[in-house]
C-alpha cells in the first residue's frame, strides 16, 4: 500500500489553531490527575482502518484515532522486541545505554543465562527508567503481561499488573502489553485470496493465507483495546487520560521485523488525550517511539531528566525532526550490524556486515513456514531478483531509497549519479548521529562485555569517555575493508584499540589478499579472544584450516560471547568445520542458550 503524505502547512495551522484554544498548556486539568496508558501491540504494521486497511474491521482503534491524533509517520528505535522496549521504558536509543543486542540479557536466564557477565546489565542507578520516574511522583505504576528488557533494573519498576487495585485518587501509569501480531490463532476474518502482498514477497498461497492471519489478529488486538478503553470508562479515569497506542515493531515477516525497511519499522501510534483533546487531528511528524516516553512525563508534570533522548511532540511549538533513526544489532543467534536514516522522503541504510547475507541461519526465522517456502521457491529458481534479495552471498555497503516513488523500497539508488549528495548527506547525518547518541554497534560484543565487567556496567564506561573518535574510526575501517584498501586495513590492525583490530581482522579475511596472511597470523595470537577468533577465521577463508583449532579452542571460552562467535564463524565456513564434530557437539550442553542452537544446527547436518 502507499501511505498517505500529509500536508504539513495544514498541520502547523491545525496546531496554532489548537494553541489559540487550549494556550501553552495541552489542558486546564492540574497535571496530577493525568492517568496515563501505554498499549504497546507486539509484531504488528500501521494494517488497521484508520492507516487505510480495508480487508478488516478496527473500530476501537479507528474510534481512538477519530477522538484524538493519529500520527502517519512514526518509527521504533530498533526493529525487535527487546531492544525497542529497552528503549521504550527508558527513554534513550538502545544503543545508548549499551542494550542494542536482542535478547543480550534476561534475568531468569534461559537454559542458564544469555550474558556473559550479569552485572554490567544492571542499569545504574543514575539512570532511571520512566516506571521510576512515574512511581517516584506518586503513580500507581502497573505493567500487563511482559517486559522483555535487554537489563536488570536496580529496584522494582512496579506494583503489579493490574492498575485496577489502585486507590481511586491516585493517578496510574499503565502499560498493556498485547500480543498482536504474534497471535496467529485468532478467529478468521480477512480473506487470503483477497490479499495483496508487498512485490518482495513471491505470490504463494501459504504466505497469503499467513498474512491473513496476521490482520486476524489486528481484530482480536482491536477487541482488547476496546475492552481496555471500557474499563477505564467504567472507573472514570479515561475522561482523564493520555492513552498511548503503538506496536513495538513491524511484522514479523522475512523483511519486516529484524530488517529496518519501512515493513520493520514504521509503526501505527494513536494518542487519545484527555477530553477528547485534538480529536481527529491527522499528523505527519518523524516520531520515534522514544519520544512517548518524554510526552508522558510532561503531560504528568514530571520534570524530564537530562538523560533521556526522546523529545516531547505535543506542544504547538514543537519543532519537528529532521530525521529518524533505528538500527539492529544482534538478534538471538545472528550477528548483524545495520543503522538507517530516514527524513520525509528518503531512507538512508549502513550495512556495517555487508559481507553476510540479509537472511543467515536463524532458529528463530528458520522455523516459520513462509520463510520455509521462501527459501525452497528461492533454491527452485522461482524468485525474481528483488524478492531473492535476501539471500545473496553479499549485501549493498549502502542502500538508498526514494520513498515517495518507491515505497516498497526495490530500487537502490545509492550507486546513481543522480543521487549521490543525497547519498552523501545522509551518510553524513548517520555518521553525526552514532557520535552524538555514544552508539556502541560497532564494538563487537564480546569485548564490550569485558567493557562492561571492568566498568561494572557498559554505558558507565562510556558515559564519561568521549568514544567519539573510536566510533569514526571504527566506521572508517569497516568502510576501507569494503573498498578492499588493504594497505590501510593492515595498518588498523597494528591499532592499540581491540575493537578497530577486530573490525581489520574481518575485512583482511573477507578480502583474502596475500599480503594480509602474516599479520592475520600475529592475531591469532592477540591478548583479546574475539580478535583471536576474527582472525583464525579469516585465516580459513584463505584455506589455511589448521586455525580451525584456534575456533574450537575458543567455544567454551569463559566469556560466553566468545564462544558463540567462534561457533557462529565456524557455521559460515560451512562443512570444513566436520571434523571437529566432536569438540562442536559439546557446546550443545553450553550456558548459552544461542551457543547450543548453533551447535544442534552443526552437529544435525554432519550426523
Amino acid at each position: 500500500m502507499k501511505y498517505k503524505i500529509l500536508p504539513r502547512m495544514k498541520i502547523r495551522l491545525l496546531s496554532l489553531i489548537f494553541s489559540a484554544i487550549f494556550g501553552s498548556h495541552l489542558f486546564g486539568a492540574s497535571s496530577a490527575s493525568v492517568n496515563i496508558v501505554w498499549i504497546v501491540i507486539e509484531d504488528a504494521s500501521p494494517h488497521v482502518g484508520c492507516y487505510g486497511e480495508t480487508l478488516i474491521k478496527t473500530p476501537h482503534i479507528d474510534r481512538m484515532a477519530r477522538e484524538g491524533i493519529r500520527y502517519e509517520n512514526a518509527f521504533v528505535t530498533s526493529p525487535v522486541c527487546s531492544s525497542s522496549r529497552s528503549a521504550m521504558v527508558s527513554g534513550m536509543y538502545q544503543a545508548t545505554l549499551g542494550v542494542h543486542n536482542h535478547r543480550s540479557q534476561t534475568s531468569s536466564g534461559k537454559g542458564g543465562g544469555n550474558a556473559a557477565y550479569y552485572e554490567s546489565y544492571k542499569v545504574p542507578k543514575s539512570v532511571k527508567l520512566i516506571p521510576e520516574l512515574f512511581r517516584d511522583a506518586g503513580y500507581y505504576v502497573t505493567n500487563k503481561s511482559k517486559t522483555d528488557y535487554n537489563f536488570i533494573p536496580t529496584s522494582k519498576l512496579y506494583h503489579g499488573n493490574d492498575w485496577k487495585k489502585a486507590p481511586a485518587d491516585q493517578p496510574i501509569f499503565a502499560q498493556f502489553q498485547l500480543s498482536g501480531g504474534k497471535n496467529r490463532k485468532a478467529k478468521s476474518h480477512a480473506d487470503p485470496d483477497k490479499i495483496n502482498l508487498p512485490p518482495y514477497y513471491p505470490d504463494h498461497p501459504v504466505l497469503r493465507e499467513d498474512w491473513a492471519k496476521y490482520l486476524d489478529s489486528w481484530v482480536k488486538t482491536d477487541e482488547e483495546v476496546g475492552q481496555i478503553l471500557a474499563d477505564l470508562d467504567k472507573a472514570g479515569r479515561l475522561d482523564s487520560a493520555a492513552v498511548f497506542l503503538w506496536t513495538d515493531h513491524g511484522v514479523s515477516h522475512l523483511r519486516g521485523k529484524q530488517f529496518l525497511y519501512e515493513e520493520g519499522i514504521r509503526v501505527p501510534l494513536v494518542i487519545r488525550l484527555p477530553k477528547k483533546q485534538r480529536a481527529g487531528t491527522e499528523r505527519d511528524d518523524l516520531i520515534e517511539h522514544i519520544d512517548v516516553a518524554a510526552c508522558s512525563l510532561k503531560l504528568a508534570g514530571i520534570k524530564i531528566p537530562g538523560n533521556i533522548q526522546g523529545r516531547d511532540f505535543l506542544p504547538a511549538d514543537y519543532k519537528p525532526r529532521k530525521f529518524v533513526f533505528a538500527g539492529r544489532d544482534r538478534c538471538d543467534e545472528t550477528v548483524d550490524i545495520l543503522r538507517c536514516v530516514r527524513d520525509f522522503r528518503y531512507k538512508y541504510i549502513r550495512n556495517f556486515m555487508s559481507h553476510i547475507p540479509h537472511a543467515q541461519p536463524s532458529q528463530y526465522k528458520d522455523a516459520k513456514k513462509i520463510v520455509q517456502v521462501i527459501r525452497g521457491l528461492h533454491k527452485e529458481g522461482k524468485l525474481n531478483e528483488q524478492q531473492s534479495r535476501p539471500f545473496a552471498s553479499r549485501r549493498p555497503p549502502e542502500e538508498l531509497y526514494d520513498l515517495q516513488s518507491d515505497p516498497h523500497e526495490l530500487v537502490n539508488l545509492a550507486n546513481t549519479a543522480k543521487h549521490q549528495e543525497r547519498l552523501a548527506s545522509m551518510r553524513k547525518a548517520l555518521r553525526q548521529r552514532m557520535t552524538q547518541t555514544r552508539d556502541m554497534g560497532l564494538i563487537p560484543e564480546p569485548i564490550l562485555e569485558d567493557v562492561g565487567r571492568e566498568a561494572g556496567n557498559k554505558y558507565l564506561a562510556f558515559l564519561e569517555t568521549d568514544h567519539s573518535k573510536q566510533t569514526r574510526r571504527l566506521i572508517d575501517v569497516i568502510t576501507v575493508g569494503e573498498a578492499n584498501e588493504s594497505d590501510k586495513l593492515l595498518d588498523f590492525a597494528k591499532y592499540s584499540d581491540p575493537s578497530t583490530r577486530y573490525w581489520a581482522a574481518v575485512w583482511l579475511g573477507v578480502n583474502k589478499t596475500a599480503e594480509s596472511k602474516s599479520t592475520l597470523l600475529q592475531l591469532t595470537t592477540d591478548t583479546v579472544p574475539a580478535v583471536r577468533v576474527a582472525a583464525a577465521q579469516a585465516l580459513c577463508k584463505f584455506g589455511d584450516l589448521g586455525q580451525m583449532k584456534v575456533l574450537v579452542e575458543h567455544i567454551h571460552d569463559p566469556n560466553l560471547l566468545v564462544g558463540m562467535f567462534a561457533l557462529r564463524a565456524i557455521e559460515e565456513l560451512g562443512d570444513v568445520g566436520k571434523k571437529h564434530h566432536d569438540a562442536i557437539e559439546t557446546a550443545q550442553k553450553s550456558k548459552f542458550e544461542f551457543s547450543r542452537r548453533i551447535a544442534r544446527r552443526l552437529t544435525v547436518k554432519w550426523d
